[in-house]
């Protein structure tokens, strides 16, 4: 079923800023200021590299765009992607193009791409590492004993669940989990059944899980990719990653070997998986990838013939979080009942979106369940407590 976006479907305007009242209004005004004060505490940055962020905060709080520096090695790209953009508002270009320009810029004022002592070192880095660490970990990893007992239809669906509902462990949101009760309540979609059977039918396939966030979420992504290949329901499984730091807890290729060697470090039924992870990654049934494309402000209908090819090959990719949903739909403000297949056609191959719900994209959803939800009076698309397993095969 993968090809172009079906042709009869309207494009839909793209997510903006600028409205009044609205959730990307209120992460360029208030959440991105902040950001930039807990990265100009979270080390200790020389005089030029505060000077710097300081400059940026003063952008973002008098919401202007200004250029990256003529040394940037990647000011050619930007230029082009930012052409009738740059030196305006934040607020008044795509909130998906604007997040990413911050983050690019934030990066730039670290020193993250310089030549000097700061090169490559992750301004989020502090605030990983004690999350990985927190004692709410330990006690995450020891529920693996538990699941491990499960019959084996109920410990996949559990895995499951349990990535699907790590990406609420993001480092801006910050939610717990209130137990299974909770986690099912939340599911405004559930294709988890066809998921399943398109797994067993291809099995062992070649997976690729395009991962989110760090820390909390990525170890029960690692769980779930640990089931995969143990179980042989995958031969191989693809884990793309950003190639550098990127809205504020997107995983890297550092972050994945330190969730590794979290689960190793582990005892129990979590320890076994790490080092089953570690040897799965040196025998190349587990592999890394951080494509240059992870981090363009660009939708997956804009991909580069290499990674096109790359998804076109594998038997099911999976991507995780919100983020990379806002890219696989357009982050557009389409109607939530449009079918998600509508709207990812383009995807080569059969596609599957586990995310919980943090911003205003939002496609699929059946009549009666959009009804029932908006009937609450309560905020459910923007605060992570809801969450969706959307499958197109």
């Amino acid at each position: 079923m993968s090809g172009a976006r079906d042709e009869t479907v309207a494009e839909a305007p793209p997510i903006m800023g600028n409205v009044p009242g609205s959730y990307a209004l209120s992460v360029f005004r208030e959440r991105h200021p902040v950001l930039v004060r807990q990265v100009a505490r979270a080390l200790p940055y020389d005089p030029d590299r505060r000077r710097a962020l300081d400059r940026l905060l003063d952008e973002v709080v008098r919401d202007v765009m200004a250029p990256l520096g003529p040394s940037a090695h990647d000011g050619a790209a930007w230029a082009e992607w930012g052409r009738g953009k740059i030196g305006g508002r934040y607020v008044d270009v795509p909130f998906l193009w604007g997040e990413s320009y911050f983050y690019r810029k934030l990066l730039e004022a670290t020193g993250y791409f310089g030549d000097g002592p700061w090169r490559g070192v992750d301004p989020f880095g502090p605030m990983k590492q004690a999350e990985l660490e927190g004692p709410v970990v330990d006690g995450e990893l020891a529920a693996l004993d538990e699941t491990a007992a499960l019959p084996p239809d109920e410990q996949a669906r559990a895995l499951l669940l349990g990535s699907l509902w790590g990406n609420r462990a993001d480092l801006s949101f910050g939610v717990t989990l209130d137990g299974d009760h909770e986690r099912a309540a939340g599911l405004v979609v559930d294709d988890g059944p066809l998921l399943w059977t398109l797994v067993e039918a291809a099995a062992p396939g070649r997976i690729c899980l395009v991962a989110d966030n760090a820390g909390r979420e990525l170890l029960p992504d690692l769980v779930l990719v640990d089931h995969l290949l143990t179980r042989g329901l995958a031969g191989e499984v693809v884990l793309h990653v950003k190639p550098v730091p990127y809205f504020v807890s997107d995983a890297t290729p550092a972050d994945v070997l330190a969730c590794v060697r979290r689960l190793a470090a582990a005892p129990g039924r979590a320890g076994e998986a790490g080092a089953r992870l570690w040897a799965a990654m040196e025998e190349g049934r587990l592999r890394l990838r951080a494509h240059p494309f992870a981090c363009a402000p660009l939708p997956y209908s804009d991909m580069p013939d290499d990674l096109r090819a790359e998804f076109a090959s594998a038997s099911l990719t999976v991507l995780k979080g919100d983020l990379n949903y806002r890219r696989l739909v357009g982050d557009r403000m389409w109607p939530a009942t449009m079918p998600f297949a509508a709207v990812t056609g383009y995807f080569p191959g059969p596609v599957v979106a586990l995310r919980t719900l943090k911003s205003d994209a939002l496609v699929g959803v059946p009549e009666r369940t959009l009804a029932e939800l908006d009937a609450t009076g309560r905020p459910w698309r923007t605060t992570g407590t809801h969450a969706m397993v959307q499958v197109r095969p």
